[in-house]
């Protein structure tokens, strides 16, 4: 058991009572707080979206006030680099920034999923939040610093926006994996990567109404006889040890 000071001890959970308050549906009178459980936290300004934080550890004193430490989440605008636009309205940045808390700020609890669940959600709902980076409060720093860039724009895959899927390209492509720096500009791999050759329709020359009344999409680089042959052929993963470094340099800078 974790060592505590004195007068204080480790509880295993806390209790928000008389909230009255919808959680994935159904009504709840009261819900069960755990270590390891993702939260909802007053601002302090009530024009301002609640904090959302982890909890690492939940205490209480001798005269029962309980406290929690939690772990920041931070939202991209509250980053050093700000929002881009590839951050999704319901993105998260996990960071390095720990707190202690009293547990009456927590409001409700929500789930942090990774991205790749996120993206496979059919209904999202107001609880539901994604984080794929972790962030250095203190430096700006990112972790991952490398992230799949897709379509024409070579930009980062942003769940909200509508994009069309290739049919021909779509089992193996040639994607850009592009360095997020800060700083300074790195180069840029071309390596094949297996995925969904995906664009946004006005990279390609078409409406958002257009590109959901689509039911086949051929993108300009499979239009051709030669182009399909090469989509066609399946590369061996083995290919990706062997990425040749492009000469030209594409950097998102976030500060």
């Amino acid at each position: 058991m974790a060592k505590t000071r004195p007068g204080k001890r480790d509880l295993d959970s806390y209790t928000i009572r008389g909230t009255n308050k919808v959680v994935r549906g159904n009504l709840s009178l009261c819900i069960h707080i755990l270590t390891g459980d993702c939260v909802l936290m007053k601002s302090a300004d009530m024009d301002t979206a609640p904090y959302v934080a982890r909890i690492e550890k939940i205490e209480a004193d001798n005269r029962n006030n309980v406290k929690v430490r939690v772990r920041w989440y931070y939202r991209p605008e509250e980053s050093m680099g700000g929002r881009r636009q590839f951050h999704g309205t319901k993105e998260l940045f996990l960071s390095d920034h720990y707190d202690v808390q009293s547990a009456h700020t927590i409001e409700g609890k929500c789930v942090v999923h990774s991205f790749k669940n996120y993206t496979r959600l059919e209904n999202v709902s107001s609880e539901d939040y994604y984080c794929r980076f972790e962030y250095k409060a203190a430096t700006g720093g990112f972790t991952p610093d490398r992230v799949a860039v897709y379509c024409k724009c070579e930009m980062p895959y942003n769940p909200d926006d509508l994009m069309v899927q290739c049919d021909r390209c779509k089992d193996w492509y040639i994607i850009r994996l592009s360095v997020l720096c800060f700083r300074l500009s790195n180069t840029v791999l071309d390596v094949v990567y297996p995925g969904p050759c995906r664009y946004h329709p006005a990279c390609v020359g078409m409406t958002i109404e257009q590109a959901k009344q689509l039911d086949h999409f051929i993108c300009s680089d499979c239009s051709s006889e030669d182009d399909v042959k090469k989509c066609q052929t399946a590369f061996p993963a083995t290919t990706l040890t062997n990425a040749k470094v492009r000469p030209e340099t594409i950097c998102l800078y976030f500060a």
